[in-house]
């Protein structure tokens, strides 16, 4: 064989092998999806700390050992059609595109809860057009393959909620308020809500201005709206 014609045959074979890793990769998070109605998976940031010696703190707790008022705070704070929504929220992206001012700092991104699910098992942080790209279309599936409760429950145990390697809602409560997220008060739920956006530089234990008034609207919220979690306890 001549050697250009072994040359691209090389290449062929490469490109190849790049192919099915990248086709593994993408497809290897809707494949696993389904199983984490039973398994407790850990996300990518956890494996990234552990790999690099850094601190992680979780311990799973089932949703019936939350305190009721953290989920609703957590869906009023990060994703109020939550229970409408198929995993994304396409009215939230164009509130997001045409905010340009927010007086105390509340502006999230447009992401919903589902979203964020996948970012933290499957994805990576950071903004990037690729991993949103790869974020909604794996948000639709979660959310086909698993029922809103096991979304919310999944999320309130692996989200980060500390600044030394806290995850989940049990660390956070007994990080923040030296008690089990089973005793959390509506006040205290609307804390560790308000900090979910960065808890590296916002604290529910020694709570800022702009925690205590995001705190206060998400308390205020949530009362006014307690049903906004019907589709977790079936009311």
């Amino acid at each position: 064989m001549p050697p250009k014609t072994q040359n691209r045959s090389s290449w062929r074979r490469l490109v190849a092998v790049v192919l099915v890793v990248v086709a593994v990769v993408v497809l290897a998070p809707y494949v696993i999806a389904p199983f984490y109605r039973i398994l407790d998976p850990v996300s990518t940031v956890m494996l990234w700390r552990r790999a690099t010696g850094q601190r992680v703190e979780r311990f799973v707790v089932p949703l019936q050992r939350i305190a009721p008022a953290l989920p609703l705070t957590v869906i009023v704070a990060e994703d109020g059609s939550f229970c409408r929504n198929r995993g994304v929220d396409l009215g939230a992206i164009r509130e997001a595109l045409e905010q340009s001012d927010d007086s105390i700092g509340e502006a999230r991104g447009a992401s919903t809860i589902t979203q964020q699910l996948a970012r933290n098992l499957f994805l990576w942080q950071g903004r990037s057009f690729v991993r949103k790209a790869l974020e909604f279309p794996l948000a639709l599936w979660i959310n086909l393959v698993l029922p809103k409760r096991r979304v919310l429950e999944l999320y309130l145990n692996i989200a980060e909620w500390g600044p030394n390697g806290e995850f989940g809602a049990e660390a956070a409560a007994r990080f923040a308020f030296r008690k089990p997220a089973a005793n959390l008060d509506l006040a205290e739920a609307a804390a560790l809500a308000a900090i979910l956006p960065n808890p590296v530089l916002r604290s529910a234990r020694i709570p800022s201005v702009l925690v205590r008034r995001l705190a206060a609207l998400y308390e205020r919220r949530a009362t006014d709206n307690p049903a906004l979690d019907a589709c977790i306890y079936g009311r």
